[in-house]
């Protein structure tokens, strides 16, 4: 195979999980924190992940302090341990064939990682799966993408050069955070259809997969 490494997102990329757990959990702390702010849509929350990034949003536009985002997680903690999204149809299986075929999985998000163990271990016995490495939500941000800190010691640990390895995400974090690698980036565009996302994505990675299937026949090559 072409890349021996993939190094992969979690949410809207492995899971469906903006809609169905993170945008609820922000309604829900609009509501109880910032009564008074109008609700942006689900697609605006996918923008605000986009550019300029949560933490960016929450303090610089919602004005939140250090209280307030602690209040923030804890709120978004209450639906994130509730609350298990489903991969998308045939992600999983094209993992496993990778892995058979002699392919390292990692993942790097801003999810825990203790949450990322959980959505997987919930595939059952039936379709266990595990990557292999994961580096989930860090607060120090040199170690969280879009800083290359993870994807560095990603290649360390496999010991694969920069050009044998593949990031795949569905937005800006992970192409800034694969050019600052050194490594190639793909785009996820099977969780969300807003223009400006797609138009960034594919100019700025070498393959902008419109299903998993597309994902799945790339790595295969």
């Amino acid at each position: 195979m072409r890349f021996k490494c993939i190094i992969i997102d979690h949410d809207d990329t492995a899971v469906n999980s903006t809609a169905r757990i993170h945008y609820p959990a922000h309604l829900e702390v609009l509501s109880r924190m910032r009564p008074g702010t109008p609700p942006i849509t689900l697609d605006e929350w996918f923008l605000k992940n986009f550019h300029p990034g949560i933490m960016e949003y929450l303090k610089n536009e919602l004005g939140m302090s250090s209280e307030d985002l602690e209040a923030e997680y804890r709120i978004w903690r209450t639906f994130t341990t509730a609350r298990v999204p489903d991969f998308y149809p045939g992600f999983v299986e094209a993992l496993i064939e990778y892995r058979n075929r002699g392919g390292k999985i990692a993942v790097v998000s801003h999810s825990e990682k203790n949450l990322i163990e959980r959505d997987y271990r919930s595939l059952g016995p039936k379709k266990s799966f595990m990557p292999d490495i994961i580096h989930g939500w860090d607060y120090d941000e040199k170690k969280r993408k879009p800083n290359p800190y993870p994807v560095l010691e990603i290649l360390k640990a496999f010991n694969i050069k920069t050009g044998h390895a593949l990031i795949l995400d569905d937005l800006k974090p992970g192409v800034l955070m694969a050019k600052a690698a050194g490594i190639h980036a793909t785009a996820a565009g099977w969780s969300h259809r807003i223009p400006m996302i797609r138009e960034y994505m594919q100019a700025h990675c070498i393959a902008y997969f419109q299903t998993v299937k597309e994902f799945a026949d790339f790595i295969m090559e």
